[in-house]
C-alpha cells in the first residue's frame, strides 16, 4: 500500500516520470552500497535481533511519512529523504531476513519455505495495491502510510513470540572488510552462483524498472488514475502469487535451472507485449503473466543459491542476492525515468523486455556447463548439514 501511495503522491505533486525513476533510485541505491555490510552483520549477529531493530526503524519512518502527509506538510524532498532512509534500513533487513529462513525450517524444506514466503509477500501485493488505489481515491495517500505503520506491530510481535533453536553466530575472524571480500570471492569463483547473480542483476536493471513507470501508464495511456494504478500493480502481484504457489508444490531442485531460463524469457516477452497494449484488460493480464514469470525466476534463483552456499557465508550471499535483485534496480529506474522522458514509457518498457529475452537466451546456453558444478555444491552442503543425499538426478538444476 505504501509503495503505490508513495508513487502516486510523488506523481501527483510533480507529474514527472524522471522523478519517479529518481525516487526508485533513492530507495534502492543504499541496498547496493550497504548490502555487503548488512550481509556481514547477518553472519555475525543474531538475525532475529537484527530484524526486530530494522522493522522498528521501518515503522518509525512510516509514522513520519503518514504524519507529514496527513497534515499536508509533505514535500517532494521529504519523500526522497524518507525513501533513502528506508533503503538504508532494508540494506540490513533483507540479508538477515533471507538468511533467517534456515533458522525457521530444515534445509530440506528450504525451497518450499522460500516459495511460501514469496506467496505471503505477493498475496499482500495483490490486496495492497488494489486497496491503496481505493483509499487514495477516497481519502488520500496519508492513510495508506498510517496503515503500513500500524502493520509493523504485528511483525515485531511475531518475531518476539518465535521459539527457535539456538544457533551460535559465527566467531569473529578477521576484519569486516576481509569477511565481505570473502563473500565476493566465493560468488566470483563459483560459476553457478555467479551466473544466477549476473542474470538477476541484468533483469533487475533492464526489466524491473517498469514498476516505477506504472503511474505514467495509468495516467497518460489508460486514463484510469490511482484506481487503475492499483489494479495494474495488483495484477502483477497476483501473477507473482501464482508463481510462488507453483514453486511451493515442488519437492526437489530438479529442473529448477531450466525454470529460471524459461521464466526469464517469459518475463521479457510479457513486458514487451504489455508495452504495446492499449487495452486495460489485456494489459492487466500481461502484467499478471509478467509477475508470475518474474517471481518464478527470482525465487528459483534464491533457492538454488541458498542450496549451494555454506551456512557461514549465507548472510553475505543473500546480501549479494539483494544487491543484484534490488540494488541494481535504482540504476535501471533512474535510467528508465530519464529515457521515458525522451521516448515515452511504452518504448522504454519494450526495450527492457527485449534485453531480458536476450539475457535469458545467453543463460540457457550456459546451463549445460553449470549443471555439474551446481550438483557438486548442493551435495556438499547436504553432506555438511548431515542430511541424507538425494539421488543425483534430483538435485541437478537442469
Amino acid at each position: 500500500m505504501q509503495q503505490v501511495a508513495q508513487s502516486w503522491l510523488l506523481y501527483r505533486l510533480t507529474h514527472s516520470a524522471l522523478l519517479l525513476g529518481g525516487i526508485g533510485f533513492a530507495s534502492q541505491i543504499p541496498i547496493f552500497l550497504l548490502g555487503p555490510i548488512g550481509g556481514h552483520i547477518a553472519d555475525r549477529h543474531s538475525r532475529r535481533t537484527i530484524l526486530i531493530a530494522t522493522q522498528s526503524a521501518s515503522m518509525l519512518l512510516a509514522i513520519v511519512l503518514a504524519f507529514l502527509t496527513l497534515t499536508n506538510r509533505v514535500l517532494e524532498w521529504h519523500l526522497f529523504v524518507l525513501a533513502a532512509l528506508l533503503g538504508i534500513v532494508n540494506a540490513f533487513d533483507i540479508p538477515a531476513r533471507q538468511a533467517f529462513l534456515v533458522e525457521m525450517v530444515d534445509r530440506n524444506d528450504l525451497m518450499n519455505a522460500i516459495a511460501l514466503n514469496s506467496s505471503m509477500f505477493n498475496g499482500a501485493r495483490i490486496v495492497g495495491p488494489a486497496v491503496a488505489g481505493l483509499i487514495v481515491a477516497a481519502i488520500g495517500e496519508g492513510w495508506c502510510f498510517f496503515a503500513n505503520a500500524v502493520s509493523y506491530v504485528a511483525v515485531i510481535g511475531g518475531l518476539l513470540m518465535m521459539k527457535l533453536k539456538r544457533i551460535a553466530a559465527a566467531p569473529a575472524a578477521g576484519s569486516a572488510l576481509k569477511n565481505i571480500a570473502e563473500g565476493f570471492r566465493f560468488a566470483a569463483h563459483t560459476a553457478p552462483v555467479r551466473a544466477l547473480l549476473v542474470l538477476i542483476g541484468v533483469v533487475s536493471f533492464t526489466a524491473l524498472p517498469y514498476t516505477v513507470l506504472m503511474p505514467v501508464f495509468a495516467d497518460r495511456i489508460f486514463h484510469s488514475g490511482a484506481r487503475g494504478l492499483g489494479i495494474l500493480m495488483g495484477a502483477a502481484g497476483a501473477g507473482a502469487l501464482l508463481g510462488s504457489i507453483a514453486l511451493a508444490t515442488r519437492s526437489t531442485l530438479k529442473g529448477l535451472g531450466t525454470w529460471v531460463a524459461v521464466a526469464c524469457a517469459a518475463f521479457g516477452i510479457a513486458l514487451t507485449a504489455f508495452s504495446f497494449s492499449r487495452n486495460f484488460v489485456l494489459s492487466s493480464i500481461l502484467l499478471l503473466c509478467a509477475g508470475m514469470a518474474m517471481m518464478v525466476q527470482m525465487a528459483s534463483s534464491n533457492t538454488l543459491i541458498q542450496s549451494m552456499v555454506p551456512d557461514e557465508l549465507r548472510g553475505r550471499m543473500m546480501a549479494l542476492y539483494a544487491m543484484m535483485f534490488m540494488g541494481t534496480g535504482p540504476f535501471g529506474a533512474l535510467l528508465a525515468g530519464s529515457i521515458a522522458e525522451r521516448i515515452g514509457a511504452p518504448l522504454t518498457v519494450a526495450a527492457g523486455g527485449a534485453l531480458t529475452i536476450l539475457a535469458a537466451i545467453v543463460f540457457a546456453t550456459r546451463l549445460p556447463v553449470l549443471r555439474g558444478p551446481a550438483r557438486e555444491l548442493i551435495l556438499a552442503q547436504q553432506a555438511a548439514a548431515g542430511e541424507p543425499q538425494e539421488p543425483t538426478t534430483s538435485v541437478v538444476p537442469r
